[in-house]
């Protein structure tokens, strides 16, 4: 069967050819083998119709996914995974925080700090050999939103404005600085034309390519709980309540899951997949 026989619907309401290179890519990812890849493959080809959304298409291939016995499939849930940790903000900006900590960076989250005009509270801070970047995330749990030019246009001005006061304190008047927009989501073209005109950084899922921050979180194995398939909903609440948001925070504090009451079975199965992702 062709691609071009299907038309799928994407989260943004748009329809696109079926591609099989992708969903293959996904699989890869996820540590699927070539074998497993060709069996779930051929399977969705038999289930495939036309405008089937894709959040239904990688919903199913994941399940299939599930029942090979050598692949555990946690990879695969990253997208879904970091739609769980809402529904504050606050959970996305200690991942990204992980993430800077991750590369050497002394971090810290939810900070107030000064500004030339007014008092500003940057989500992230990260810092290393006086270089400091100042980290806006925007998070959401809608997968086809997309993060408007208004919001690059407001952290610049923001950023601006704490660069230049901090450019008058002796202890950084000799840092470099560099102001960052982080989401879980896109942005649009508007967004990305302003990011790359005012020096101001954008991440986001799949953008810059290749180096997005689904690329950045395996890379790095910064994996949210919220990966976890034996941990309920309610066992991750009282984690995610606990500020314990990475699988690397909870692994070295894995006295934290006595707190969960959890089954002797489901405590082992749980250790065993976080030393799988950490």
């Amino acid at each position: 069967m062709s691609e071009k026989q299907i038309l799928v619907t994407k989260a943004s309401g748009e329809q696109e050819p079926f591609s099989v290179e992708k969903l293959k890519r996904s699989l890869r990812n996820a540590g699927a083998n070539e074998s497993a890849i060709n069996k779930i493959v051929e399977e969705m080809y038999k289930w495939l119709y036309p405008g089937v959304t894709t959040r239904k298409i990688y919903g199913h291939a994941f399940s299939l996914l599930k029942q090979q016995p050598d692949v555990s499939g946690l990879r695969y849930r990253l997208k879904q995974a970091i739609l769980e940790l809402g529904p504050s903000g606050y959970p996305f900006e200690t991942l990204i925080g992980q993430l800077f900590a991750k590369q050497g960076y002394a971090t810290e989250v939810g900070i107030v700090v000064e500004g030339n005009c007014v008092t500003h509270e940057m989500d992230v801070i990260a810092t290393y050999d006086k270089k400091q970047h100042l980290v806006e995330c925007k998070y959401s749990k809608h997968q086809g939103k997309q993060v408007s030019v208004q919001v690059p246009l407001y952290v610049h001005s923001r950023v601006n404005d704490i660069v230049k006061k901090r450019k008058g304190i002796s202890a950084t008047r000799n840092y470099e600085f560099k102001g960052w927009v982080v989401t879980n989501t896109r942005f649009s073209e508007d967004s990305i034309q302003y990011g790359k005109c005012s020096g101001l950084d954008l991440l986001a899922w799949d953008y810059p390519h290749g180096k997005g921050l689904k690329n950045l979180i395996e890379d790095y194995k910064i994996y949210p709980i919220t990966i976890l398939r034996n941990l309920t909903k309610a066992h991750k609440k009282i984690l995610l309540e606990q500020g314990i948001v990475t699988c690397n925070q909870l692994y070295q504090k894995m006295n934290t899951l006595d707190k969960l009451n959890l089954t002797a079975p489901r405590l082992k199965r749980v250790r065993n997949e976080l030393k799988s992702v950490v």
